[in-house]
């Protein structure tokens, strides 16, 4: 076997394949007594048949056969003999035969082959939560607002209330899609609706009429009301304030809290809270360590791992979207860049993993299962049926891998702590 290989592309290759012709030969003629053996043809009894016969009905067929597997045998050693790593599978060319070769061009892309560097140069900041009791006290406060009544009341609305209005929207005199309801409530001061919509129903009561005027964002989701000025005829049912329900062993219960009562009720909310904060931070920390890991590491990528992650990322956008028809499948070129993002920080992971011989035990899976399972009420019957499920355990794994090289990264690179609030910390702006 003669290979030639040449770099047509950072990471494309061009390898020709020369395969000797009476290896070929060999195999047809080796298959073609085989099937002569059995082969059942008008006027011949079986096994009679001649070779000449024989050919002519399936050596066509054999042959092809025979080159598909050599070019599959061939190419494998080839890549093999010639040190090369395929990111994906090979787009192949046969030669006419020369009468003493049978060659063929595979065509294929390479893993990119570098160096980490930099990484002790990576910058984390650990945020640092801490919870106070006004945080407590807010949370609590959310939770009666989802156990809250509301009553009528004869008086002027103000922030806090909700208000049952019936409104109708136009812009230049015209009624739009999407722009009128009746009897619908809306709780002041949560930003349920626009500002100024919300601005104009502060300080209504009860059967007053009137209009408003409301500035959509330039930004705003329906490009056809984008930037424009609308009036909103609002009509008020009534408006109704906020009834909260005690705080008492009564009120745990309905989260169904049964033992222990209110005070056992606040303390699974600031276990749950830290468990929350506690997930964030992981989330912000890997997020830090990846774009440090991309920022100090630039490298080529395959085109076919990037096309492959597209495709990957189409088909998860339309699970998310409940979209079944692929013709309505957002366009595959939507994910390009997400899709090039996640493959080069997939190698660089993957280097990391392997330079510095990083692996998982079973305490570590554990643990792992354990986090996956603390908000249920039968955590230990969820983490023994995890830990039984062989197929859960080879997602959960690479999840563990790749947790463990972040916490390899932060060690080894620039981490400081940063102490922040419970409340400023969970409500920042997603960056």
């Amino acid at each position: 076997m003669n290979v030639t290989v040449e770099s047509t592309g950072a990471l494309e290759r061009r390898m020709r394949v020369e395969v000797p012709l009476e290896r070929i030969e060999s195999e047809v003629d080796t298959r073609l007594k085989s099937v002569g053996r059995t082969a059942k043809i008008k006027g011949f009894r079986p096994g009679k048949v001649p070779a000449k016969v024989v050919r002519q009905h399936y050596g066509k067929q054999i042959r092809q056969e025979v080159k598909g597997e050599i070019m599959q045998k061939s190419f494998g050693d080839a890549v093999t003999q010639e040190n090369l790593k395929p990111a994906g599978g090979p787009k192949i060319e046969t030669e006419d035969d020369d009468g003493k070769t049978f060659a063929y061009v595979a065509t294929f892309e390479v893993m990119p082959e570098f160096e980490l560097k930099d990484l002790d140069k990576i910058k984390v900041e650990k945020p640092e939560v801490e919870i106070g009791q006004s945080d407590i006290d807010d949370m609590m406060l959310s939770l009666q607002r989802q156990r809250a009544t509301w009553d009528e009341v004869k008086r002027k609305s103000k922030d806090g209330d909700r208000v049952i209005v019936d409104f109708t929207g136009t812009v230049d005199g015209e009624e739009f899609q999407g722009g009128s309801g009746t009897e619908i409530p809306v709780v002041l001061g949560q930003g349920q609706m626009l500002p100024d919509f919300e601005k104009g129903l502060k300080g209504i009561k009860a059967g007053d009429e009137k209009t408003i005027k409301v500035k959509f964002p330039k930004d705003y989701h329906a490009e056809d009301l984008a930037g424009k000025t609308a009036e909103f005829a609002i009509n008020t049912h009534r408006v109704e304030g906020e009834i909260l329900p005690e705080l008492n062993d009564e009120f745990a219960e309905s989260f169904n809290v049964t033992e222990g009562g209110l005070e056992q009720f606040q303390k699974d909310v600031r276990e749950n809270m830290e468990r929350e904060a506690e997930q964030k931070v992981k989330g912000d920390i890997r997020e830090q360590v990846m774009e440090g890991l991309l920022e100090k590491n630039s490298i080529d990528v395959p085109h076919s791992l990037v096309h492959e992650e597209m495709h990957s990322m189409q088909h998860e956008a339309m699970q998310r979207l409940g979209i079944e028809d692929h013709d309505q499948a957002p366009p595959i070129e939507n994910f390009k860049e997400a899709a090039n993002k996640r493959v080069r920080l997939g190698l660089l992971l993957r280097q990391v993993i392997a330079d510095n011989k990083i692996t998982v035990d079973e305490a570590a899976l554990r643990e792992r299962v354990e986090e996956m399972c603390a908000g249920y009420e039968n955590a230990d019957d969820m983490i023994s049926m995890y830990m039984s499920n062989p197929q859960v355990m080879q997602q959960v794994e690479p999840m563990v891998v790749e947790q463990k090289a972040v916490e390899w990264l932060i060690e080894n690179g620039k981490a400081k702590t940063k102490k922040v609030s419970f409340k400023d910390y969970m409500n920042a702006p997603a960056s």
